[in-house]
This record gives structure tokens, C-alpha cells and sequence, in this order.
């Protein structure tokens, strides 16, 4: 927590820093981000005072516009941090009451108005149904949709950027002074624009923590920002071309560009930019995910460096000082977590075992140990299969090693404790392209067991608490498990120990086939082993490509298994007839599974209280 604040006050004074440096530049010279430099070896004609003045007037309001847009996102910051202060503190007083009440009645009704902003916006699909789900041409994944509330978001940016752009520009004047207007005041935006760019691009935005919202979500809104940025650089750099081809003409450009540093960093800006954005267009990403991350690292700093050349001497450089500090910043603070949790004590081990279904566990003995929270990924690397790639996986599994000596079979002294106390946590991956199906195939060399040295970057996540939810509906799907397998484990604790309002547990696991049950067999089997387990909780399993009815069977009343795929809108119905207090729903799985859960519970929001919670991972 010491590490969040501390970020929170870096970003602050970094940003008060630009807005207050940047707004002090209005004394600076005129030019703003123009890239001017002339189109000719003979440089422009001297300017007037007048047209000085001008200039002057018109980047200090460049400047004033840019600041105000940084003014408006941070104002949207503060309005969802109260909304979420506002909702954790109703939870955490319905935690309190409920903790010893069985029928939790009280809770039971939803809020007639927060429902209808439920169903209509917060969980909304864009138009009817599809959010989750993506869209497909033969074997090419095209993305999915943003939902109703993020496309209202990304219509608020989008306006704001084209008015602040377009506003005040003057239109009916000479065209020398149309573009000149333009290509600033685009220059400028595209700079204030990187700030929350690069910001909610890390991993360690500190806005995940403050907002309680995805990384996954925040990818989404930086992919966005990045458009926006890329639009008007296109802009300015296209207007200072035209301001040079009316000067000068076509025949001068080449030689322009080649010898004025400040129209050539401009240009490689550009064209760095651009190729960025082509590059992370959904289909090459998912594809060629592992070039797409090494390009697109490299090309980021490549445009840092040339926009430092670009905005020299310029007072909007200070907005690039900012941008350039976050994503230092956060890539310390990542080889800072890198270093502390895995070296010292041996480092960090992982014991890697095959299972049926082409997947894999990986037990991993960390460096250090750490307070497990569901919910959590981190990101693995493992240096034998690929040493520059980290990949995100869900905590399945995480346990305190016992502080005994296996060889002496005595209890070890104090000192001992300590220099061999540790986490061990689990992770299930399952067999796809690149990272792990090279992870597969070394295991599969090593007779199905692999002992190796790996790296752990996280924790990450497990912002999530379910603890006031009298009824809680899990769906999974496929490895979609391992995020909800912690869950299951805390609430269950938690009721035999009386210290959340879960009175009903209804797990849902759809798969394929029976021995995908392996992948979290002695996970369940601890779980179900557990004080008052049969009280609180029901798991339902669905093999959707059972080889034989006889593999189909329910080995007690609360673990039953189906054939097929569940009936979502049944089950959700059946939970919300014999409903306890406030109902949450987790899904984890595919795209169709989690858009079916979205419209069950949407479609009840006037009937009961129940809220809705999807954890995904997009690339």
C-alpha cells in the first residue's frame, strides 16, 4: 500500500508539474509545437510584432486548451473514485450486518434507481447482447465490442479532442494561417494526450488500485488514447507538409526533411506512431503477439527520443517530461517488484507436471513470501522457454510450505522458520501458441516433469471482495477456473468461521471433458474436505464432449455433473428464487459464456440485487 501512495503522489506532482510549468510558458517564444523550421535553406521572412504577438496569444491558449483536457480526465478520475468509495462503503456495512443474519431479507430488493443504471449502462453491451465475444473472419480474431458505459466514455474523448482541435481555428482566414493554427494546436494535444497513454498502459497504474477497475479495461481505454494520439500527429505533421509545400513547393520537401532536425524528428514521430497503431490492430497482435510486444516497445522509445528532439526549446516539451517520467517510473518500479520477489533464498523454483486436456501445473516456490489474495495473476517468466516474455495467469492455488524439517522430521527453531518460510502457488496453463506451447513441449521432453528456475512478476488484481454477498454464483469456463477456485476457498473459510454473509456458493464449471477435472483436482479436494462445506456450498459441472453417458456421474446432492452446456439463464433464475441477502455473479471463461451470464443478470436488476462481475485477459 506504502508503494500505491507513493505512486499516487509521484503521478500527482508530475502532472501538477506540466500543467503548471506548461501554463508558465506563455512567455516562451512563439512556435508552440509548430515543428516550424523553414522550408527553404534561406529560412521564413522575419515576423512582424504584431504577428508575434499573435502567435504568442495563440500558443499560450494552445497551451490553456491542453491543460484544460488534463483538467477534465482528471475531474472523470475523481468523480469514479467517489462513485467507488461510495459503493465499497455500502458493501462493507452490508458485510457487517449480515454477518449474523441468516435471511439477510433487508437485501434482498434492489435500489430501483442504481438498478436501471445497472441493467441500461454500467453492465450494458453496446447494443444487444455482445460484449465478451469476439468477432471472427476464418481463424482471425477481430476484437469485440466495448461496452455501453466505455463507448460513452470514448465518445466523451473522442469530442473533446475534435472540439478542442477544431475550435477557434481560423477558418476564413489566409490558408498559411488555417494550417499554422492547426498544425499547433494538434501538436499540443497530441503530446497532453500521452500522458494518460503511457499512464494506463502499466501494469502498475496506480488508477487499477484507486478505481477498482481492470487492467484489461484500462488497456482498452489506452488503445483509444493512442488512436487519438496517432490522428493528430498525422494532423500536425500533415499541415507543416502542406505549410512547406505552399511555400516552397513539392521539390524542396526531401531536402527539407532530410536537413531540419526539427521537421525530421517530427516526420520519423509520425511515422513511428503510425506504425504503432497498425501494429496493434487486433488481428496482428493476437497473431504475432510476441513480435507485436517487442515492436511496439521499441517503437515507443523510439518516439520518445525523437519527440525530445522535436520539442526542444519548446515549453510543451514539459507535458513530454511527464510522459517520459510515468513510463520510467513504472518500469523501475516493475524491475524493483522483479528483483524483490525472486532473488535471494535460491530464487524462485517451478516444478512443472503435465495434466490431460494439453495443459500444465506449475507450482512455484517463490523467493519470498507473500499475503495471497483471490483474484491475483502475476506475470511468469520462465528463461529456458523464452527469457524476454512474461505472460499473465491466474493464482489458482497458494499455501504457506509447512515449517518443518522433511529430513530431521523435527520442528525447526525460530531462526529456521524464518530463512525457510515461503509461498508455493499453482497456476494451470493451458496449451495455446508461442510461450506455452513451448512450456509444453520442454515438459513433454522431460517425461511430463520439469523442474526449472522461473521469474515472477505481481501480484496483480484480487482488488475484488465478495465477503457481503449472502449468494454467490461462480461460472467458469475451461482454465477460467483457477480464477474462481480462490474465491470458492476464501468464502467457504469464511463461513465456517463466521466472517462474511455467504450463505449459498454455487460454483459452475463447463467443460469439455472429464479429465479436465485433473487440472484443479487436489485444489477441490481440500476444498471439499473443508469444515461446514456441505452448508454453504453446490458445484455444478458440464462436460460439453463427454466420450460415453458412463462417464457422466454425480458423486454426492452438492457435486452433480451434466451433459452439455448449461442453461445460464435457468440457473441464474433458480439462485435468485431462493436468493440470500445481495447476490454477486462471477464469470471467467469464454466470451459467449460471459455475455449469456451478463444478460441473466441484467434482465433481473428490477426484481433482485444482484451485481456482476467479469474477469478477463485480452491481448
Amino acid at each position: 500500500m506504502s508503494l500505491f501512495i507513493h505512486q499516487q503522489l509521484m503521478l500527482a506532482s508530475l502532472v501538477g508539474l506540466a500543467v503548471g510549468q506548461a501554463a508558465s510558458g506563455d512567455k516562451a517564444p512563439a512556435g508552440g509545437a509548430s515543428g516550424g523550421g523553414g522550408g527553404s535553406s534561406h529560412g521564413p521572412p522575419p515576423k512582424s510584432p504584431a504577428q508575434m504577438a499573435a502567435e504568442a496569444k495563440a500558443d499560450a491558449q494552445n497551451r490553456r486548451y491542453g491543460n484544460d483536457m488534463l483538467i477534465i480526465l482528471a475531474a472523470v478520475v475523481v468523480a469514479l473514485g467517489f462513485y467507488r468509495v461510495v459503493v465499497s462503503s455500502v458493501r462493507y456495512i452490508r458485510a457487517l450486518a449480515c454477518l449474523n443474519n441468516k435471511t439477510q431479507r433487508y437485501f434482498q430488493p434492489p435500489p430501483p434507481t442504481f438498478a436501471r443504471i445497472k441493467q441500461h449502462l454500467l453492465y450494458a453491451p453496446l447494443f444487444r447482447s455482445r460484449h465478451s465475444r469476439e468477432f471472427r473472419l476464418f481463424s482471425m480474431n477481430l476484437g469485440t465490442l466495448p461496452s455501453r458505459f466505455q463507448s460513452l466514455f470514448f465518445f466523451g474523448v473522442i469530442a473533446m479532442n475534435v472540439s478542442y482541435c477544431v475550435y477557434d481555428i481560423p477558418w476564413h482566414g489566409a490558408q498559411q494561417e488555417k494550417l499554422s493554427s492547426l498544425r499547433n494546436r494538434s501538436g499540443v494535444l497530441a503530446v497532453v494526450n500521452m500522458i494518460p497513454l503511457v499512464l494506463l498502459a502499466g501494469r502498475n497504474n496506480p488508477l487499477i488500485v484507486a478505481l477498482n477497475i481492470s487492467f484489461d479495461a484500462f488497456n482498452r481505454v489506452h488503445r483509444t488514447f493512442g488512436r487519438m494520439v496517432m490522428i493528430e500527429a498525422v494532423v500536425h505533421s500533415v499541415a507543416q507538409i502542406m505549410i512547406m509545400v505552399e511555400s516552397h513547393g513539392w521539390a524542396a520537401l526531401p531536402k527539407t526533411i532530410a536537413e531540419v532536425e526539427m521537421i525530421k524528428t517530427g516526420v520519423i514521430g509520425t511515422v513511428a506512431m503510425v506504425a504503432i497503431v497498425i501494429l496493434a490492430n487486433s488481428i496482428l497482435r493476437q497473431a504475432f503477439y510476441e513480435i507485436f510486444l517487442h515492436l511496439h516497445i521499441a517503437l515507443i522509445i523510439l518516439c520518445l527520443v525523437v519527440l525530445w528532439k522535436h520539442l526542444h526549446h519548446l515549453p510543451e516539451r514539459t507535458y513530454l517530461d511527464v510522459v517520459i517520467a510515468i513510463w520510467a517510473i513504472e518500469r523501475s518500479v516493475r524491475v524493483l517488484i522483479l528483483v524483490y520477489r525472486n532473488f535471494g533464498r535460491g530464487g524462485t523454483k517451478a516444478v512443472i507436471e503435465t495434466l490431460p486436456g494439453d495443459a500444465v501445473r506449475v507450482s512455484l516456490k517463490m523467493a519470498r513470501p507473500w499475503r495471497f489474495r483471490p483474484g491475483q495473476h502475476v506475470f511468469l517468466t520462465i528463461p529456458s522457454v523464452g527469457l524476454w516474455t512474461s505472460h499473465p495467469f491466474s493464482v489458482a492455488w497458494s499455501h504457506e510450505d509447512d515449517q518443518m524439517d522433511s529430513e530431521k522430521g523435527s520442528t525447526l527453531n525460530g531462526e529456521d522458520v524464518l530463512a525457510t518460510a515461503g509461498t508455493t502457488m499453482s497456476l494451470v496453463v493451458r496449451r495455446r501458441a508461442g510461450f506455452t506451447d513451448g512450456l509444453h513441449a520442454q515438459v513433454a521432453k522431460s517425461n511430463g516433469h520439469l523442474a526449472v528456475n522461473a521469474f515472477v512478476e505481481g501480484p496483480y488484481g484480487g482488488h475484488q471482495n465478495l465477503n457481503s454477498y449472502g449468494t454467490v454464483v461462480f461460472f467458469a469456463g475451461g482454465v477460467g477456473i483457477t480464477h474462481q477456485v480462490p474465491f470458492v476457498r476464501d468464502l467457504v473459510t469464511g463461513f465456517a468461521e463466521g466472517t462474511v454473509a455467504a450463505r449459498r456458493v454455487l460454483l459452475v464449471w463447463v467443460i469439455q471433458s472429464p479429465e479436465h477435472l485433473e487440472w484443479i483436482r487436489p485444489f477441490m479436494t481440500s476444498i471439499l474436505a473443508m469444515d461446514n462445506r456441505r452448508d454453504v456450498l453446490r458445484i455444478q459441472l458440464f462436460i460439453t464432449r463427454p466420450r460415453s453417458t458412463k462417464e457422466i456421474h454425480s458423486p454426492s446432492a452438492t457435486v452433480q455433473m451434466f451433459p452439455g452446456k448449461p442453461n445460464v439463464d435457468t440457473l441464474v433464475q433458480m439462485e435468485c428464487e431462493n436468493q440470500i441477502g445481495a447476490m454477486g455473479v462471477s464469470v471467467c471463461g469464454t466470451g459467449s459464456l460471459t455475455d449469456d451470464v451478463r444478460d441473466a443478470v441484467r434482465s433481473r436488476q428490477g426484481w433482485r440485487n444482484i451485481d456482476f462481475f467479469e474477469e478477463s485477459y485480452s491481448w
